[in-house]
């Protein structure tokens, strides 16, 4: 799968410069620190943390975080990759890949790209969440006919068609109070600068799964995304990819990866952590 050229973007307004800064002000003020601290470093020329199981080490994941392409960084992820590299004995690979307006499409698949391939492991499961599970959905688009071959995808609240027409947009608009359509459209406008949303190197909605890797989605039930994550789930299935689906009641827009202590993250962590053991056991 041929990605068009990278292409200049164009300033951030003020109000995602100050999102971004507050979101840098927490970090330095070590909101999601851990006890066990990461290791920054660069893969493919793309910075990453890695974050280290407290023995050997079965696998690698590579996550991706969300941010709708705009906003976000790796080390908001901290608490969940390491309490998956802990639980699960793995290496979780957390990129800070470029961000949209600045980097319109393709530039942040570009940069998971080179830390997949820069990896360049086999039995490598790729996961993301929101964006970047738009993102992880991508790269396993990419890398479906190629070795090595990945040994999983899971994908937690992604965001996988950037048209945002699926109808829970407006059924669950009183229901997800941290994703709407405006704000999928604005992102994506942002994120496509002139691109087709419905083109699948975009929107893993539209491309060909039928290579893809055994896959995860997990989605709350009241999400504004949880049409487009069932969608995926039945074009999956249709093409014979083994794959799940677990709908969780009353969990909102990526809460594992926000807090584990928020409701369905605890069972949400416990079915991921189940599919990256059997992943890492089937390599």
């Amino acid at each position: 799968m041929m990605l068009p050229p990278e292409r200049t973007g164009h300033a951030a307004s003020a109000d995602l410069i100050a999102r971004r800064a507050a979101i840098a002000e927490a970090v330095a003020a070590g909101v999601w620190r851990t006890d066990n601290a990461p290791e920054e470093l660069e893969i493919g020329g793309v910075r990453c943390l890695r974050f280290l199981p407290s023995t050997e080490s079965r696998g690698t994941v590579l996550h991706i975080h969300g941010g709708a392409f705009r906003q976000g960084c790796p080390e908001m992820i901290g608490p969940f990759a390491t309490a998956l590299a802990t639980r699960c004995g793995v290496v979780v690979i957390c990129p800070a890949y470029r961000l949209a307006p600045e980097h319109p499409f393709p530039s942040g698949l570009n940069d998971a790209i080179r830390v997949m391939t820069a990896l360049n492991t086999g039995g490598l499961i790729v996961s993301g969440d929101s964006a970047g599970g738009g993102i992880a959905a991508g790269l396993a688009a990419r890398n479906s006919n190629e070795a090595p071959a990945l040994a999983g995808l899971a994908l937690l609240s992604p965001w996988l068609d950037l048209t945002v027409s699926a109808a829970s947009f407006a059924t669950n608009a009183a229901h997800d109070p941290l994703f709407s359509g405006e704000a999928a459209r604005e992102a994506a406008t942002l994120y496509l600068q002139g691109f087709s949303p419905d083109d699948g190197r975009a929107s893993p909605m539209f491309a060909a799964v039928d290579n893809f890797p055994p896959t995860l989605i997990n989605i709350g039930a009241g999400e504004v995304l949880i049409d487009d994550a069932c969608a995926f789930f039945d074009r999956l299935r249709a093409a014979g990819v083994e794959s799940l689906v677990e709908i969780i009641e009353g969990m909102d827009h990526v809460a594992v990866t926000r807090d584990l202590a928020l409701p369905g993250a605890a069972q949400t962590f416990a079915t991921v952590a189940a599919f990256v053991d059997e992943r890492v056991r089937a390599v």
